[in-house]
């Protein structure tokens, strides 16, 4: 069954991992030990209630299987992409397979990380963390980028205000002066 599976010990700041996997056993496993990592965990069985999750909570990272029925982690990662909400959430796919061609597939597709099986879990912890570090800085960067730019955007509406009064005041200062000036 797809849905939230938090755990009581794990803190409600904790950032949120989504796993998607269609096999419910190895589900379990990942939910598990990546929950024993400190974050709060959703899953999926597949890309569509992936996506689902994805817009009924906030979830800070995707970690997907990348060979699943119907719609693969590739695919879920490029309409994670083409999505305007959620294009920055850091996707990691999990296959085991090793031919090159499998990975570059996934990063052309929006992956940020191909991880191959078998994998030491302290190891995926330890990428999950690093991956959300970076997608959180640079949603920091992205914040302040914007209120720098409104700054700059209500700088040059007071800008103009203050260029409109000069303009008043210079024709009013040259209409005084010409009415102080003496005739000729």
């Amino acid at each position: 069954m797809d849905g939230t599976t938090d755990t009581e010990a794990t803190s409600i700041r904790a950032p949120r991992v989504l796993i998607v996997e269609p096999n419910r056993g190895y589900c379990s496993v990942l939910a598990r030990r990546i929950s024993e990592g400190g974050y709060r965990v959703a899953t999926a069985t597949g890309a569509q209630a992936a996506i689902a999750e994805l817009n009924r909570i906030d979830i800070d990272l995707v970690l997907s299987e990348l060979r699943m029925p119907g719609t693969g982690g590739a695919e879920l990662a490029a309409m994670i992409r083409e999505d305007a909400v959620h294009r920055h959430v850091p996707v990691m796919l999990i296959t085991g397979r090793s031919e090159p061609s499998t990975p570059v597939r996934a990063y052309q597709a929006g992956a940020d990380d191909v991880i191959l099986k078998p994998f030491h879990f302290e190891v995926l912890i330890a990428r999950i963390g690093r991956r959300i570090d970076s997608a959180r800085a640079i949603q920091a960067l992205r914040d302040d980028n914007a209120t720098l730019d409104a700054r700059i955007v209500t700088r040059a509406i007071e800008l103009g205000e203050v260029r409109d009064r000069l303009r008043v005041s210079e024709a009013e200062r040259q209409r005084l002066a010409a009415m102080i000036k003496p005739a000729a």
